[in-house]
């Protein structure tokens, strides 16, 4: 009893030292090498704080390029999926509505024409990004707003794609609207 007793008391030692010590001390030292520096990638726009690179927000005049759709309503502190299958009659209809209100307010683009991650939410409900095709569908609508060109609109959304080594390209949709708010000035 005294040799299970000992035993039980060090492994716990151990692992106490482990996951509240050694673990997050790696996980500190990681993020100290991030951009940000584990505190998020902060963006201004005229000396204010306008949001985080890494975190999703909600555009929805016309004159800014949309997000993608948010299952967390962009709050980050409860970032979540919405855990409905692509099955899901609820989903559907979800997503349904989300493309009725993207070609209503964006007319002239066809149906097919519209990437799915526009009337999907991400995984997480935050995700800052869009492929370029998901921004340049937009281009017109937003261009109009704006009172642009269309082919300057689009030449900043190509400024705009970041290059990835792992999977498809993509554009911060932040950081696509405050290059678009110092274009029109």
């Amino acid at each position: 009893m005294k040799s299970q007793f000992l035993t039980a008391l060090r492994l716990t030692l151990t692992m106490l030292v482990l996951c509240c010590g050694i673990y997050p001390a790696i996980v500190w030292a990681a993020a100290q090498l991030a951009p940000g520096h584990g505190e998020g990638v902060q963006v201004t726009q005229n000396g204010r704080l306008v949001g985080f690179a890494n975190v999703g927000q909600r555009f929805d005049k016309p004159e800014y390029f949309n997000s993608r759709p948010s299952a967390a309503s962009y709050h980050a502190d409860g970032s979540s999926g919405s855990n409905k299958g692509p099955s899901n009659p609820d989903y559907l209809k979800e997503v349904q509505a989300r493309l009725d209100t993207f070609l209503l307010k964006n007319p002239g683009v066809q149906r097919a024409d519209v990437p799915a991650e526009l009337v999907t939410a991400s995984g997480s409900g935050l995700d800052p990004d869009l492929s370029p095709q998901g921004a340049l569908v937009q281009v017109p609508r937003v261009a109009k707003a704006r009172g642009l060109a269309p082919e300057k609109v689009q030449a900043l959304v190509q400024q705009q794609v970041v290059p990835s080594l792992l999977g498809p390209n993509k554009v911060n949709v932040l950081a696509l609207n405050v290059a678009l708010d110092a274009l029109a000035k």
